[in-house]
Protein backbone atom coordinates (compact mmCIF):
# COMPACT_ATOMS: atom_id res chain seq x y z
CA UNK A 1 0.00 0.00 0.00
CA UNK A 2 1.72 3.21 -0.95
CA UNK A 3 0.48 7.20 0.68
CA UNK A 4 -1.16 9.31 -1.39
CA UNK A 5 0.94 12.68 -1.97
CA UNK A 6 -0.81 14.62 0.86
CA UNK A 7 -0.51 11.73 3.01
CA UNK A 8 2.99 11.18 2.41
CA UNK A 9 3.25 15.37 2.88
CA UNK A 10 1.88 15.17 6.21
CA UNK A 11 3.86 12.04 7.33
CA UNK A 12 6.85 14.07 6.27
CA UNK A 13 5.75 17.23 8.24
CA UNK A 14 5.44 14.99 11.11
CA UNK A 15 8.44 13.38 11.38
CA UNK A 16 10.43 16.50 10.44
CA UNK A 17 8.93 17.96 13.24
CA UNK A 18 9.42 15.17 15.73
CA UNK A 19 12.87 15.04 14.75
CA UNK A 20 12.81 18.86 16.04
CA UNK A 21 10.74 18.39 18.91
CA UNK A 22 13.82 17.86 21.66
CA UNK A 23 15.67 20.58 20.51
CA UNK A 24 12.39 22.70 20.51
CA UNK A 25 11.49 21.80 24.20
CA UNK A 26 15.20 22.76 24.85
CA UNK A 27 14.69 26.01 23.83
CA UNK A 28 11.53 26.52 25.30
CA UNK A 29 12.61 25.12 28.72
CA UNK A 30 15.72 27.38 29.04
CA UNK A 31 13.22 30.44 28.22
CA UNK A 32 10.28 29.39 30.43
CA UNK A 33 11.86 27.26 33.60
CA UNK A 34 8.86 25.29 33.71
CA UNK A 35 8.13 21.64 32.04
CA UNK A 36 4.29 22.05 31.45
CA UNK A 37 4.74 25.68 30.07
CA UNK A 38 7.47 24.22 27.90
CA UNK A 39 5.51 21.59 26.45
CA UNK A 40 2.53 23.70 25.58
CA UNK A 41 4.79 25.74 23.63
CA UNK A 42 6.26 23.23 21.40
CA UNK A 43 2.55 21.72 21.08
CA UNK A 44 1.37 25.28 19.47
CA UNK A 45 4.18 25.25 17.77
CA UNK A 46 3.22 21.89 15.96
CA UNK A 47 -0.51 22.98 15.73
CA UNK A 48 0.69 26.03 13.57
CA UNK A 49 2.77 24.19 11.32
CA UNK A 50 0.55 21.55 10.72
CA UNK A 51 -1.91 24.61 9.48
CA UNK A 52 1.13 26.12 7.19
CA UNK A 53 1.69 22.88 5.19
CA UNK A 54 4.74 21.76 3.64
CA UNK A 55 5.62 25.42 2.07
CA UNK A 56 8.85 26.35 4.62
CA UNK A 57 12.12 26.55 3.23
CA UNK A 58 13.80 26.69 6.17
CA UNK A 59 11.85 24.65 8.96
CA UNK A 60 13.72 23.99 11.64
CA UNK A 61 14.64 27.61 11.53
CA UNK A 62 10.67 28.17 11.16
CA UNK A 63 10.10 26.36 14.09
CA UNK A 64 12.55 27.70 16.05
CA UNK A 65 11.48 31.14 15.38
CA UNK A 66 7.73 30.09 16.23
CA UNK A 67 8.64 28.70 19.79
CA UNK A 68 11.42 31.50 20.35
CA UNK A 69 8.14 33.97 19.79
CA UNK A 70 5.79 31.97 21.92
CA UNK A 71 8.05 31.63 24.83
CA UNK A 72 8.97 35.73 24.93
CA UNK A 73 4.88 36.51 24.76
CA UNK A 74 4.68 34.24 27.67
CA UNK A 75 7.00 36.11 29.35
CA UNK A 76 6.30 39.59 29.06
CA UNK A 77 2.47 38.17 29.94
CA UNK A 78 4.31 36.60 33.23
CA UNK A 79 6.02 39.43 34.09
CA UNK A 80 3.46 41.95 34.11
CA UNK A 81 1.04 39.37 35.85
CA UNK A 82 3.48 39.11 38.58
CA UNK A 83 4.14 42.60 39.46
CA UNK A 84 0.37 42.61 39.92
CA UNK A 85 0.13 39.45 42.20
CA UNK A 86 3.55 39.82 43.66
CA UNK A 87 4.19 36.01 43.28
CA UNK A 88 7.40 34.86 42.82
CA UNK A 89 9.17 31.16 42.67
CA UNK A 90 11.39 29.01 41.66
CA UNK A 91 12.19 26.68 38.14
CA UNK A 92 10.87 23.52 37.59
CA UNK A 93 14.22 21.82 38.77
CA UNK A 94 14.78 17.90 36.72
CA UNK A 95 15.44 15.13 39.10
CA UNK A 96 17.16 12.33 38.46
CA UNK A 97 19.15 9.48 40.02
CA UNK A 98 23.06 10.44 40.72
CA UNK A 99 24.91 8.52 37.34
CA UNK A 100 21.96 7.45 35.42
CA UNK A 101 20.49 9.92 32.92
CA UNK A 102 17.33 10.12 31.02
CA UNK A 103 17.99 11.15 27.48
CA UNK A 104 14.73 12.89 27.26
CA UNK A 105 16.03 15.00 30.70
CA UNK A 106 19.44 15.02 29.51
CA UNK A 107 17.96 16.91 25.33
CA UNK A 108 15.74 19.60 28.11
CA UNK A 109 18.72 20.75 29.83
CA UNK A 110 20.59 21.26 26.98
CA UNK A 111 24.14 21.28 28.73
CA UNK A 112 22.84 23.10 32.12
CA UNK A 113 24.10 21.82 35.26
CA UNK A 114 22.37 23.83 38.10
CA UNK A 115 19.27 24.95 38.86
CA UNK A 116 21.19 27.83 40.14
CA UNK A 117 21.57 28.96 36.61
CA UNK A 118 18.05 28.39 35.35
CA UNK A 119 17.17 31.06 39.16
CA UNK A 120 19.46 33.52 37.16
CA UNK A 121 17.78 33.66 33.71
CA UNK A 122 14.78 34.08 35.37
CA UNK A 123 15.73 37.51 36.91
CA UNK A 124 16.46 38.65 33.01
CA UNK A 125 14.48 40.88 31.13
CA UNK A 126 12.55 38.45 28.61
CA UNK A 127 14.26 40.10 25.46
CA UNK A 128 17.58 39.01 27.20
CA UNK A 129 16.86 36.12 27.98
CA UNK A 130 15.64 35.58 24.52
CA UNK A 131 18.68 36.44 23.04
CA UNK A 132 21.47 34.89 25.23
CA UNK A 133 19.53 31.34 25.22
CA UNK A 134 19.07 31.04 21.21
CA UNK A 135 22.50 33.03 20.55
CA UNK A 136 24.84 31.12 23.42
CA UNK A 137 23.50 28.07 24.03
CA UNK A 138 21.39 27.46 20.85
CA UNK A 139 23.97 29.04 18.05
CA UNK A 140 20.86 30.95 16.68
CA UNK A 141 22.57 33.77 14.39
CA UNK A 142 21.64 37.43 15.49
CA UNK A 143 20.08 38.53 12.20
CA UNK A 144 17.39 35.57 13.02
CA UNK A 145 17.47 37.20 16.62
CA UNK A 146 17.04 39.79 15.91
CA UNK A 147 13.91 39.57 13.48
CA UNK A 148 11.83 38.01 17.10
CA UNK A 149 12.86 40.85 19.16
CA UNK A 150 11.90 43.88 16.86
CA UNK A 151 15.37 45.01 16.70
CA UNK A 152 19.21 44.85 14.76
CA UNK A 153 21.20 42.47 14.79
CA UNK A 154 23.52 44.62 16.68
CA UNK A 155 21.11 45.40 19.29
CA UNK A 156 20.09 41.63 19.68
CA UNK A 157 23.77 41.33 20.32
CA UNK A 158 23.68 43.46 22.65
CA UNK A 159 20.84 42.08 24.22
CA UNK A 160 23.10 38.71 24.32
CA UNK A 161 26.01 40.53 26.08
CA UNK A 162 23.83 41.94 29.17
CA UNK A 163 22.07 38.70 29.80
CA UNK A 164 25.76 37.53 29.83
CA UNK A 165 27.87 39.99 31.96
CA UNK A 166 24.83 38.99 34.09
CA UNK A 167 25.20 35.34 34.69
CA UNK A 168 28.90 35.64 34.60
CA UNK A 169 28.47 38.34 37.90
CA UNK A 170 26.05 35.94 39.70
CA UNK A 171 28.44 32.77 39.13
CA UNK A 172 25.73 30.07 39.23
CA UNK A 173 28.14 27.45 37.58
CA UNK A 174 28.65 25.06 40.19
CA UNK A 175 32.42 23.51 41.02
CA UNK A 176 33.37 20.48 38.31
CA UNK A 177 33.02 16.82 39.10
CA UNK A 178 29.53 15.37 40.54
CA UNK A 179 31.78 13.32 43.56
CA UNK A 180 32.84 16.92 44.73
CA UNK A 181 29.59 18.28 44.53
CA UNK A 182 28.09 15.11 46.60
CA UNK A 183 30.74 15.29 48.86
CA UNK A 184 29.95 19.07 50.29
CA UNK A 185 25.83 18.29 50.07
CA UNK A 186 26.55 15.28 52.10
CA UNK A 187 28.60 16.91 55.01
CA UNK A 188 25.74 19.44 54.77
CA UNK A 189 22.87 16.94 55.94
CA UNK A 190 25.09 15.24 58.03
CA UNK A 191 25.90 18.20 60.05
CA UNK A 192 22.16 19.19 60.07
CA UNK A 193 21.71 15.59 61.73
CA UNK A 194 23.95 15.71 63.94
CA UNK A 195 22.95 19.60 65.13
CA UNK A 196 26.18 20.41 64.90
CA UNK A 197 25.80 24.32 64.23
CA UNK A 198 29.51 25.07 63.57
CA UNK A 199 30.22 22.30 61.14
CA UNK A 200 27.15 23.61 59.17
CA UNK A 201 28.64 26.69 59.21
CA UNK A 202 32.11 25.44 57.84
CA UNK A 203 30.89 23.50 55.06
CA UNK A 204 28.59 26.82 54.25
CA UNK A 205 30.35 29.69 51.70
CA UNK A 206 30.14 32.74 54.33
CA UNK A 207 27.26 34.60 51.52
CA UNK A 208 25.40 31.29 51.09
CA UNK A 209 21.56 32.10 50.01
CA UNK A 210 18.76 29.78 50.48
CA UNK A 211 16.09 30.23 48.18
CA UNK A 212 12.41 28.54 49.02
CA UNK A 213 9.39 28.25 47.11
CA UNK A 214 6.23 27.37 49.44
CA UNK A 215 3.47 27.76 46.84
CA UNK A 216 1.09 29.75 45.26
CA UNK A 217 0.27 33.03 47.72
CA UNK A 218 3.65 33.06 49.46
CA UNK A 219 6.50 35.14 47.47
CA UNK A 220 9.96 33.04 47.41
CA UNK A 221 11.54 32.90 50.87
CA UNK A 222 14.98 34.25 51.27
CA UNK A 223 17.52 33.83 53.70
CA UNK A 224 21.15 35.06 53.21
CA UNK A 225 25.05 34.49 55.39
CA UNK A 226 25.99 31.38 56.57
CA UNK A 227 24.79 31.35 60.23
CA UNK A 228 21.07 32.24 58.81
CA UNK A 229 21.56 29.01 56.59
CA UNK A 230 22.82 27.14 59.01
CA UNK A 231 20.15 27.37 61.63
CA UNK A 232 17.55 26.79 58.67
CA UNK A 233 19.21 23.95 57.01
CA UNK A 234 19.22 21.64 60.60
CA UNK A 235 14.91 21.27 59.79
CA UNK A 236 15.35 19.80 56.39
CA UNK A 237 17.76 17.22 58.21
CA UNK A 238 15.20 16.52 60.89
CA UNK A 239 14.97 12.55 62.16
CA UNK A 240 11.53 12.47 60.57
CA UNK A 241 12.87 13.58 57.34
CA UNK A 242 14.63 10.87 54.79
CA UNK A 243 16.98 12.46 52.46
CA UNK A 244 17.63 10.81 49.12
CA UNK A 245 20.49 11.81 47.12
CA UNK A 246 19.62 12.98 43.49
CA UNK A 247 20.67 15.01 40.58
CA UNK A 248 18.87 18.04 40.31
CA UNK A 249 18.88 19.87 36.74
CA UNK A 250 22.70 18.42 36.17
CA UNK A 251 24.37 19.09 39.39
CA UNK A 252 24.10 17.18 43.15
CA UNK A 253 21.04 17.67 45.08
CA UNK A 254 18.30 15.69 47.09
CA UNK A 255 14.51 14.99 47.63
CA UNK A 256 13.35 14.64 51.19
CA UNK A 257 10.76 12.18 52.24
CA UNK A 258 8.18 12.43 55.07
CA UNK A 259 6.08 9.46 55.88
CA UNK A 260 7.29 8.18 52.33
CA UNK A 261 5.99 11.51 50.72
CA UNK A 262 7.58 14.22 48.91
CA UNK A 263 7.77 17.68 51.00
CA UNK A 264 10.72 19.30 49.10
CA UNK A 265 13.67 19.18 46.08
CA UNK A 266 16.72 20.72 47.00
CA UNK A 267 18.79 22.19 44.45
CA UNK A 268 22.51 22.80 45.87
CA UNK A 269 24.69 25.27 43.90
CA UNK A 270 28.87 24.09 45.57
CA UNK A 271 31.43 26.43 44.50
CA UNK A 272 35.01 25.90 46.51
CA UNK A 273 33.37 22.77 47.80
CA UNK A 274 31.22 24.93 49.91
CA UNK A 275 27.53 24.87 49.41
CA UNK A 276 27.18 28.76 47.94
CA UNK A 277 23.32 28.48 47.16
CA UNK A 278 20.58 26.38 48.02
CA UNK A 279 17.41 26.41 46.18
CA UNK A 280 14.22 24.49 47.85
CA UNK A 281 10.95 24.02 46.33
CA UNK A 282 8.43 23.11 48.77
CA UNK A 283 4.86 23.74 47.00
CA UNK A 284 3.32 20.89 47.01
CA UNK A 285 1.09 21.19 44.09
CA UNK A 286 4.10 21.59 41.82
CA UNK A 287 5.69 18.71 43.39
CA UNK A 288 3.36 16.67 42.37
CA UNK A 289 3.68 17.56 38.62
CA UNK A 290 7.48 16.90 38.60
CA UNK A 291 8.67 13.50 37.86
CA UNK A 292 9.88 12.10 41.19
CA UNK A 293 10.34 8.44 39.36
CA UNK A 294 14.27 8.44 39.65
CA UNK A 295 13.96 9.59 43.45
CA UNK A 296 11.18 7.20 44.38
CA UNK A 297 12.19 3.99 42.93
Amino acid sequence: MTLSGSAASDASLTGRFEAARPRLGAIAYRMLGSIEDAQDAVQEAWLRVSRAGQDIENLDAWLTTVVARICLNALRDRRARDREELVAHLPDPIVEAEGEYDPEHRALLADAVGLALFVVLDTLPPAERLAFVLHDVFGVPFDQIASIVDRTPEAARKLASRARRRIEEAEPVPDAGMAAQREAVDAFFEAGRDGDLDKLVSVLDPGVVLRGDFGPGAAVFRAEGAASVAKLARSYAGPEREVRAATISGAAGAVIFVAGQPTAIMAFLIRGGRVAAIDVLADPQRIARIDLSAATG
